[in-house]
């Protein structure tokens, strides 16, 4: 990142709040469509996702001028292999502390979205790792890596907001893991036993899987945008420069 940037520390407030949100919404409207709609899982799939769209989309126009919307830490690391050699991007200082924000807030944001519901915190016993699942998610996660970076290298940015949410939502139905695609959102969704959770054994498989799909994201972004690395600054949303401290 340049000297112009937001302070770190208010970046990281951005994406601490950010990530918890976005957890707040995907397990508070799992909670709500499954109390809703108790005998319908397709239903309770379709208001889950909805809710995903709409508040991911609100999230990133809220906190992109800011941290640029990461919320995600395998964005955050793309972003900073992407920008080494051109000195863009996050430095590895940042990456660290970006990571840290988003995961406090996965699980800040689980632990709220219970409390509002009165459900109460406890791990959830939900069993998601199988092959397909796993397929799903680094299908999930490469093509998210992929929208992001292509919009970031072909002056786009500024259309992240409803793409991303757009292709989240999409990807609610079209992989078979409902796409999770984000390490911070996985971990913050074990401290939930309801329709959005995961079990603490289904977590690794889904984290090593993302890291593949952005692995892979990584690669189709060079061999399509061979310039994306210089645009790392403007990830996931252009965040305009200010004067230091402001």
């Amino acid at each position: 990142m340049t000297s112009h940037q937001p302070p770190l520390w208010r970046r990281a407030v951005a994406e601490l709040l950010g990530t918890a949100l976005l957890v707040c919404i995907v397990v508070g409207s799992g909670i709500a469509a499954q109390q809703l709609s108790p005998n319908d899982v397709g239903l309770q799939l379709l208001q889950n996702s909805t809710a995903t769209v709409l508040g991911l989309t609100v999230l990133i126009l809220m906190f992109g001028p800011v941290s640029g919307a990461h919320f995600n830490p395998v964005v955050s690391l793309a972003d900073w292999l992407l920008g080494r050699r051109s000195r863009t991007g996050l430095t590895l200082a940042e990456l660290s502390t970006y990571v840290v924000a988003q995961m406090v807030g996965g699980i800040g944001g689980s632990v709220l979205a219970n409390a509002m519901f009165e459900v109460g915190t406890s791990i959830s016993t939900k069993d998601r790792a199988t092959a397909g699942t796993l397929l799903g998610e680094v299908v999930a996660t490469a093509g998210l890596v992929l929208l992001i970076f292509s919009l970031a290298a072909t002056g786009r940015g500024i259309l992240a907001a409803p793409a991303v949410g757009a292709y989240i939502g999409a990807a609610y139905w079209f992989t078979s893991s409902t796409s999770f695609a984000n390490p911070a959102v996985t971990v913050g969704r074990i401290f939930s036993d309801t329709f959005a959770g995961i079990a603490p054994a289904s977590v690794p498989g889904f984290v090593l899987a993302q890291l593949v799909g952005a692995a892979v994201g990584v690669g189709l972004l060079a061999l399509l945008f061979p310039a994306a690395s210089r645009m790392a600054d403007d990830v996931v949303v252009p965040h305009p420069s200010q004067k230091d401290g402001s």
